[in-house]
């Protein structure tokens, strides 16, 4: 492992909360996908599938931030454990519906209701940001290495889920992902001298975190990003069925997830300066362009090339897009602006499934890669758009141009919170 690596992970309590947050983390990538697999399985209608994975993602959209405003101001353990049984509770309502051939609508509920799970992603990097408090360059880094173990995430989970669900029984993979979300959170929870302090309601900590302009355009942008996600997971999926090689759509998942890590391990390295925004707007700019390629696609081996040029882009965007989130949320409410750009690719993620679901049933397989097209560039306009907002504020640049240190530069950004 590098050296910036090597130095964050020798604080003490850092591996054991990032490999509790890495099995916790499992989910993300496999519950939307493995519940597409599972009911493409059992039905064959890949919308109904993409629907029910919307409901999912758009019921974690709703939920999600409220989850994590009472983790600031309470705590992780207290609201994370009660959180997470509910959601197992939901996941398996659900793989019971789906396999006794309930009603459809059971579907739905059972979803709506497992969108109470908790963002470990946001947990996690809330106990980085509390220890490298006042370090730019070692959050930095952590960030960085919080983008490479969600795309190891990206890399295992469709693999288990699609694979499981395929190849054993359909509602395999869905299981196996509730599964690691009770273990995840419980190792996480117990781990209480990392956990960051919280931050009883006051006058300051009211309201929520997206009242920040600045985040208002992160979420709305990710909004778009997301969708772009959703829809190449589903038509991924159905394209490698077309192509007579179902469970193959798990390894082109995974290259795809590959080209961010590797990107993401790289950038971590960086130490860069200069304007955040510009940097994530290039980067926004960058995987909307990398969508071109999809629309050409005509067999898996050039697929899983073009997904991998595509994946480049995306952990040096999250990356940014974290140390955005840093400038324009409070610390008293920082865990849940993070949750609010999950969301957002959450709200994306099953609006682009949904939607490209619908297509590949009416146009077929290939035609659904224009939905991550068009979301791409949605997703380049609305950053172009949001920039402004975005920018730092004078006196943070001021403070760089004079080498002032990271705790001076925090202070400012909460003070301009405290005073917006």
């Amino acid at each position: 492992m590098s050296s910036p690596y090597r130095a964050i992970f020798a604080a003490p309590g850092t591996k054991g909360f990032a490999a509790a947050g890495l099995v916790g983390r499992l989910p993300l990538s496999m519950l939307g996908i493995g519940v597409v697999t599972m009911i493409s399985q059992l039905t064959g209608r890949y919308g109904l599938a993409g629907a029910v994975s919307a409901t999912l993602a758009l019921s974690a959209a709703v939920l999600g931030p409220q989850v994590s405003r009472l983790v600031d101001r309470h705590g992780q353990r207290r609201v994370l454990r009660p959180a997470t049984a509910v959601a197992l509770a939901a996941v398996a309502g659900l793989l019971v519906s789906a396999q006794q051939r309930w009603p459809e609508w059971t579907l739905f509920v059972f979803a709506a209701g497992a969108g109470c799970v908790p963002s470990v992603g946001s947990m996690v990097r809330a106990r980085w940001a509390a220890l490298f408090h006042g370090s730019p360059r070692d959050l930095h880094t952590a960030y960085s290495a919080e983008s490479v173990i969600d795309e190891v995430v990206f890399i295992i989970g469709p693999i288990l889920s699609i694979g499981l669900s395929t190849s054993w029984f359909p509602e395999a993979g869905p299981l196996l992902a509730a599964c690691f979300l009770a273990i995840g959170v419980v190792w996480l929870t117990a781990q209480r001298a990392t956990e960051p302090e919280p931050h009883p309601r006051t006058d300051q900590s009211a309201g929520s975190a997206l009242g920040s302009r600045g985040l208002q355009v992160l979420v709305a942008v990710f909004a778009a990003t997301g969708a772009l996600f959703g829809s190449i997971d589903v038509v991924t999926v159905a394209f490698a069925e077309d192509q007579g090689h179902k469970a193959a759509s798990s390894l082109v998942l995974a290259v795809y997830a590959l080209g961010s890590g590797i990107a993401g391990a790289v950038f971590g390295l960086l130490h860069l300066r200069g304007d955040a925004a510009r940097r994530w707007v290039l980067g926004v700019c960058a995987m909307a362009v990398s969508m071109i390629p999809l629309q050409l696609v005509g067999n898996l081996p050039f697929l899983a090339v073009a997904l991998f040029v595509a994946g480049l882009a995306i952990a040096p965007t999250m990356v940014t897009t974290m140390a955005l989130v840093e400038q324009h949320v409070p610390r008293a409410k920082l865990t849940e602006g993070m949750t609010w750009t999950s969301t957002g690719l959450a709200v994306g993620v099953a609006l682009g499934s949904s939607a490209a679901g619908w297509v590949v049933d009416a146009a077929g397989a290939r035609a659904g890669y224009a939905v991550s097209g068009a979301a791409g560039l949605l997703a380049a306009v609305g950053a172009f758009l949001g920039y402004r907002r975005l920018r730092p504020a004078p006196e943070r640049v001021g403070v760089r141009a004079h080498g002032g240190d990271g705790k001076d530069e925090q202070h400012l950004a909460e003070q301009r919170h405290q005073e917006a």
